[in-house]
């Protein structure tokens, strides 16, 4: 059961790589979840110059991830950009396997993305106690070990992707009924992956 919005699959390698630099990683995020910001206000969110968020967002935009958001800005100085699709990316690593660039692109993006991932993670459980008790209460952090097949771990990630985004939909439709009290951006990590014990 594929989702029409399935995120782009990337399979170019030049595209890719444009990804193994950790800020762009980082940008990216923060863009996906603002809709839109300008490189100054991204750079207070990463400690860096606007100059070299600028540089950056403009590399990304090279590569198709990122794109200048219309409709905002009053003086023709300020860019606005946005993420290219609200249906992400991914990539597979058979897709990449071929070369040894290939295999080194695919392992830093994973385990830059990961780290982003586990940083975020980390800043909420140093803050927990300012999120009070129906956030905390809330939260989840769960692992389940299961017995599969590769076919019934891709069936699992589809149904894991359908549920997401049906949660990601209700959200968008709350926000633009302007039901925003008590609502914030939720990072939902899944990973799902063979272990020998």
């Amino acid at each position: 059961m594929r989702s029409k919005n399935r995120p782009e699959q990337i399979i170019d390698l030049a595209r890719l790589r444009a990804f193994m630099i950790p800020l762009r990683m980082q940008l990216y995020r923060l863009l996906f979840a603002a809709g839109t910001a300008t490189a100054s206000q991204l750079a207070e969110h990463v400690d860096e110059t606007p100059s070299l968020v600028s540089y950056h967002l403009r590399k990304l935009a090279e590569h198709g991830f990122v794109t200048q958001a219309s409709g905002h800005g009053t003086d023709g100085r300020e860019r606005w950009w946005q993420v290219a699709s609200e249906d992400g990316w991914g990539f597979r690593d058979s897709d990449f396997a071929d070369t040894p660039e290939g295999v080194a692109a695919v392992g830093a993006v994973a385990r830059g993305i990961f780290d982003t991932r586990v940083a975020q993670y980390r800043t909420y459980l140093d803050q927990k106690s300012a999120w009070g008790k129906a956030w905390t209460d809330a939260s989840f952090s769960s692992e389940w070990l299961l017995d599969l097949t590769p076919v019934e771990l891709a069936e699992l990630s589809d149904e894991l992707e359908a549920l997401a985004r049906r949660w990601r939909e209700r959200g968008k439709a709350a926000k633009a009924a302007d039901d925003t009290e008590d609502r914030e951006h939720v990072s939902v990590h899944l990973y799902g992956f063979p272990f020998r014990p």
